[in-house]
């Protein structure tokens, strides 16, 4: 059984992209969402791990420590996911054994 508790998706998508643009309006337009929906979305891991991911002003956001570890392992995460579904939608994979 599973010991740790993963965030929901859209969330991990939220902050991978706001933290790649730099910018929480930038990662609502590619996400075809609102400003807020991010805002809201990188809420829920900031509260779950007790700590800010983003230092937030005016018009813009820039990662923090601890934003910048977590944005070290979400996006490769995150790619790899992509990559393995990109690869299934154009058949399946071989089996091996």
């Amino acid at each position: 059984m599973r010991s740790s508790r993963l965030p929901p998706l859209n969330a991990l998508r939220a902050f991978e992209a706001a933290a790649r643009h730099a910018s929480f309006s930038h990662a609502a337009d590619e996400l075809g969402v609102t400003h807020g929906a991010v805002s809201k979305q990188i809420r829920a891991p900031e509260d779950d791990l007790g700590q800010p991911l983003f230092s937030r002003s005016v018009r813009q956001v820039k990662l923090t420590s601890a934003g910048k570890e977590f944005m070290a392992e979400i996006a490769p995460a995150l790619e790899r996911i992509g990559a393995i579904a990109a690869a299934l939608r154009h058949g399946p994979l071989e089996e091996t054994g």
